[in-house]
């Protein structure tokens, strides 16, 4: 059994994920602290930020370098990230993510942007935590392949739901 924050962060270090930012909170917290339990063993990084502001900005840093690098939140932070996902989407630089939201409210923040400027982003709403897999690792290639943000929108259940699972490295095709 793996819980659904652990098998995202597992899905995301079996997609290339070396550096995660993130800045706790609820339901969050646990993909941050899985993060900061498994990157190492890859040679990856984890940081825990002041804030949601300095996390999405160490994400964007590493992923403009050409690191695949992911950040994340749930709803409230995720506000705090607006300006900056709005600017990455424009600048057309590849990062992951991750909402594990609170209600329903964020759904709007998600699929409609957030920030400033006419922008979408890619959004990726998985089940459950076997989806869950599939679609992180989806979200690696598609923000590579589209040069752009992708969001992958989950929730309290999805962070904290058991299922019996196991992730293996998935192949979308050559990227351009």
């Amino acid at each position: 059994l793996m819980e659904g924050s652990e098998a995202i962060v597992r899905a995301a270090i079996a997609a290339g994920c070396r550096l995660f930012a993130g800045y706790p909170m609820t339901p969050f917290t646990e993909v941050l602290e899985h993060s900061a339990r498994l990157l190492p063993e890859v040679g990856g990084v984890c940081m825990n930020a002041e804030s949601e502001l300095e996390a999405v900005g160490m994400a964007w840093g590493a992923a403009a370098t050409g690191a695949r690098a992911a950040t994340g939140s749930t709803g409230q932070g995720l506000s705090l990230m607006q300006e900056s996902l709005s600017e990455l989407t424009m600048a057309e630089v590849p990062l992951v993510v991750f909402n594990m939201s609170r209600s329903q409210g964020d759904y709007f923040q998600a699929t409609r942007g957030g920030g400033h400027g006419d922008y979408r982003h890619i959004v990726l709403a998985p089940q459950d935590v076997r989806e869950a897999i599939e679609l992180t690792q989806l979200a690696f290639h598609l923000a590579d392949k589209w040069r752009n943000p992708v969001l992958v929108y989950g929730d309290y259940l999805l962070a904290h739901t058991q299922e019996s699972v196991t992730v293996e490295p998935l192949d979308f095709g050559v990227l351009p």
